[in-house]
């Protein structure tokens, strides 16, 4: 496994390989579908954003309400395809990756590929598991969508694999 300390960085996304395996740690952004139609109405409109994209990682979650004495609910990935619409838009605004479940469409892969960005894969049906490498969690944008508002999650160790990796190369495409 490989351990990488967050933000990530250009250097970083060059040193992975498709089928790595990766424990993240450091500060992610959860965005699903609602979020994403937001972020680019924004983009359009040319308001700022209220998260940075560059060396940044969304990830494709909308977590249930924590029970007291945690710090987040249950956060398991949803299906990536969903926000491929959403994603060349990011991608050209300087997004750095994803985290999903699932393949992606051949053009979200090339241009994955032509922005040097990375897709990884979180445990599907492991949304319980994830939230225990969660150590803080706080709503900083669209709070008014609820689960689907944008999330910033400070994570240790969260377990990921490169499923489409800076130079194209996707292991569903093995």
């Amino acid at each position: 496994m490989k351990k990488l300390d967050l933000p990530l960085t250009k250097k970083m996304r060059r040193g992975l390989k498709a089928g790595d395996r990766v424990l993240l740690t450091g500060i992610i952004y959860t965005a699903r579908d609602a979020a994403h139609r937001r972020l680019c109405e924004s983009i359009d409109r040319r308001k700022r954003l209220p998260i940075r994209l560059k060396d940044n990682i969304i990830y494709y979650c909308g977590p249930t309400p924590a029970i007291p004495g945690n710090v987040i609910g249950s956060c398991g990935p949803t299906t990536s395809k969903r926000m491929d619409r959403f994603t060349p838009l990011l991608l050209r605004h300087g997004l750095s990756a994803m985290i999903g479940k699932g393949d992606r469409q051949d053009d979200v892969r090339g241009l994955i590929k032509r922005y040097a960005a990375i897709y990884f894969i979180a445990p599907a049906g492991a949304g319980a598991y994830i939230s225990l490498r969660v150590k803080r969690s706080e709503v900083i944008a669209y709070k008014d969508l609820g689960p689907e508002a944008i999330y910033r999650l400070y994570v240790e160790d969260l377990p990921v694999i490169v499923a489409i990796d800076a130079r194209g190369n996707d292991i569903y495409q093995r």
